[in-house]
Formats: C-alpha cells, structure tokens, sequence
C-alpha cells in the first residue's frame, strides 16, 4: 500500500508564517524555486519590444530560448525576433565572438528591412567563459553604422547581486537615446511597462501646467522615441525603474526625479510636492485627492464587508503598504503573497505586526506552494493573479505591475476595480495563463 512520503496537502512547515512571527525582509528561506502558471507580469521580450521598430536577437543554448521564442510568437511579433543558437562545440572552440558577429550579421542581412535598432541578449554562458562583448558590439557598429545596438542581457545569475534582468532591461530601454537640446518644459516617464493613468495627479500636474509628458508606451515610431532625450526632466516611480532614471541623469543630464509609488496618503502628498519644486510649478492641496480616497475606500468597504481579501506581490510593489491601507480602513485583509519585501516597506510591516498579528504571510516561489489547497472555504476576493491563483478565486483584480496607476487617483480607481472584481467573478484559468498581460500596447 502506497503512503504518502511528504507532508499533507494542508501541512507545510514554515507556510503559512503569521506577521507577528516572521522576519524582514525574507520571512523564508531562500532555495529551489517554483513559478506558479500566473503569467501576466511581463519579461525582457515583452519590455523590449517597447522601442518602436526594433529588432530582438538572443544569443543562448536552444533550452533558454524556448520560452522567450514562445513569448514572441504569443505577441504575434517573430518578425521583430530572431535567435543565435549556442552549442557545445561554440563553448568549446574559443571564438564565441565570431558566433554572434557573423550570427547578427546574418539575421540583419535576411531581413526585409533594416531595423533602426537591434537589441542583442547574450545570457549568462558568454560571462562564464568571458566573452568580448565589447569588441562583438565595436565591430556589430562599424559594419551597421546606421543601425543602434543595445547590449541586453538574459542572465539568471544576475538575479541575486547588483542590477537583476528585469532592472537592467529597463535601464537599456533608454540606452539607445541620442543627446539632444534638453527641453525645460518636456519630461519622460520611464521604466513602466504600462503607461501612466492620464487621470493622475502625476499627469495632471505636469499636462496642466504645460508640461509635454512623454513615456515609452506611447511612442509609434523610433523617431518618437528618440524625441524622449530632449526631456529636461526624467521621472521613475515603478521600484525597477530607478536605475533607468538614474542613468538618463548620468548620461543626457536629465533631472532624475524619483518619486516611488506609495499607498501612504503622507507619502504621496511628498512626491508629488517635490516633484512639483523640482519643475518649479506650484504646489496645489492634496486635501481633496485623499477625501476622495477615504470616499471610495469607505464605499468599497462596506460593499466587501467582512469577505478575506487576500494580496499579492505581482499586482502592487508594495503588497505589505496595500494590506495597511486596506486593513486600517475596515477591510479584512487575511493574506499576503510575497517571497520578501523592499526595505521601503519596513515601516508598513512594523505597522502591520501590531495592527495585524495574524495576517498571514504565503510565499509565491516555494515549491511547496504546488500542492497547498487551492479551493477558498468562503468567497474570497484576490487582489492580483498570484492571489487568485493559490486562493482558487474567480474574484480577483486582474492587474500587474501597477497598472499604470498612481497616487490619490490611483487609490480611488484600485478601490473601484476592487468593487467591479467582488460583483463579477471571472475565468482565472483563461486570464492568468496569458503572458505579458497587456503587452498590447507595445505593437
């Protein structure tokens, strides 16, 4: 008779970890790895393919090129992608650089058209042999001088220290930007994957006051694209994108200005004040932006009434300062999806050990997450995908990233998605298997 070696389905050690008991910033332990089938948040090739008209080669054994082969072919875009093939005798034979010279060279010389711009992945096999890069793109430049190359990276060893994949992508994003006059009344947000609510108080402060707003999202043509380097002004809010900004700083002189995405009304209120001294427009009252908030919560709140809402890391950057928002205005906040947090959400969990002992901490990447019971007991309303997945909820708030949204506006628009999610349930089976959810916007 067969007996089960492992631990019952509803009896994981160490998962679930009350808040009161667990420790900043990792309350688990790191180790092997497991990706639930919530694809919506989006990878490298979804990010790259932002920059109008650009072309995407990856340079990487056949295994790692399954999956980002396959994420092209999902957007409906392998005409913009093409892969070099690493093979062991490539490894073994010392001129990995003529590999991805003559590899590029090929693929731009079959194209139909040259492309403005070719990005070029190399992954983590050409820093383990220590590959010339540098010399590759030197001569990649010299034979195409009329094509711009990016050097862009699929590397899982750069996951751990330093800039990870998905930072690094979105600094080179904007590595191809030529310098220009700088504008006094032109500023770029950079970094987001989806553009910003145009109902924001960040847009509205800046379009308001004559200000052009430009964001890579929103660019048709590389032309377009290169018109974001006469921004005097560059603006980061997405956790991910402070490198990017940083470097636009260094490099065309752009006033970085980062103002991170919050769901503290305080903190909110400072952002959006600096950034107005910073571009010398006057500083309105936020007042009115959080009565609206307390409003839409409060309505959201009586409507959920005492229905578990669980969150989640994928949805949000700041799960643990959404729990507190939620939780101190009335919701019942039971759940928590995330492997670790940012050290700016130390204060928030400090705030939730006390207002919130017993909220439960979940990871999203431990394999023992695979055989915990995904059926709710009672109706439950999942904020995020992660959520809704490990919950086994239809009710969810089917967003990644941030959505785009930001500040007060951005709050009384989460509490209304919130409301439209608890009245109609939706199929998480369809939904959350798509990658790249939204990636739409970048065709």
């Amino acid at each position: 008779m067969l007996k089960r070696a492992g631990p019952k389905r509803a009896e994981i050690p160490g998962i679930p970890v009350r808040i009161a008991d667990a420790r900043f910033p990792s309350p688990f332990l790191p180790g092997l790895e497991y990706s639930a089938p919530a694809r919506g948040t989006w990878n490298i090739v979804h990010t790259g393919m932002l920059i109008p008209g650009a072309h995407q080669i990856f340079v990487c054994a056949q295994g790692c090129l399954r999956g980002v082969v396959l994420t092209a072919a999902e957007m409906g875009v392998s005409d913009r992608f093409s892969t070099v093939a690493v093979r062991e005798k490539d490894v073994l034979s010392g001129d990995m650089e003529k590999l991805i010279f003559d590899g590029v060279s090929d693929i731009i010389g079959k194209l139909p058209e040259k492309p403005p711009a070719v990005l070029v992945f190399t992954s983590c096999i050409h820093h383990f042999i220590g590959c010339d890069l540098p010399l590759v793109y030197r001569h990649l430049r010299k034979k195409f001088p009329d094509i711009d190359f990016a050097d862009c990276y699929m590397n899982p060893i750069m996951r751990k220290s330093g800039l990870n994949p998905d930072q690094t992508m979105r600094k080179q994003l904007y590595s191809l930007l030529k310098p220009r006059k700088l504008n006094p009344k032109s500023v770029s947000i950079v970094g987001n994957d989806f553009a910003t609510d145009k109902k924001s108080e960040l847009y509205a402060l800046l379009a308001g006051n004559g200000f052009t707003v430009r964001e890579i999202t929103g660019c048709k043509t590389y032309e377009e694209y290169q018109q974001m380097a006469e921004s005097a002004f560059c603006i980061s809010y997405y956790p991910a994108a402070k490198a990017a900004g940083d470097e636009l700083e260094r490099r065309l002189g752009q006033k970085h200005i980062c103002i991170p995405f919050s769901f503290n009304y305080d903190e909110i209120s400072e952002n959006l004040k600096y950034l107005c001294e910073t571009v010398s427009i006057r500083t309105p009252d936020f007042s009115p932006g959080i009565a609206r908030c307390e409003a839409a919560l409060g309505k959201t709140a009586e409507e959920l009434g005492d229905t578990p809402v669980a969150v989640d890391c994928t949805a949000f950057p700041r799960p643990l300062g959404l729990a507190r928002l939620l939780l101190s205005h009335g919701f019942h906040v039971t759940r928590v999806y995330a492997d670790s947090f940012s050290s700016s959400e130390h204060a928030d969990f400090d705030a939730l050990q006390s207002l919130a002992p017993d909220l439960l901490l979940y990871p999203v990447s431990q394999p023992a997450m695979r055989i915990l019971p995904r059926s709710p007991a009672e109706k439950t309303l999942a904020v995020g995908q992660k959520a809704a997945y490990f919950t086994g909820s239809g009710y969810f708030v089917n967003l990644v990233e941030g959505g785009g949204l930001y500040g007060f506006s951005g709050i009384c628009r989460l509490a209304e998605v919130m409301s439209e999610a608890f009245r109609e349930p939706k199929n998480a089976r369809h939904l959350i298997q798509i990658k790249g959810m939204g990636c739409g916007c970048c065709l």
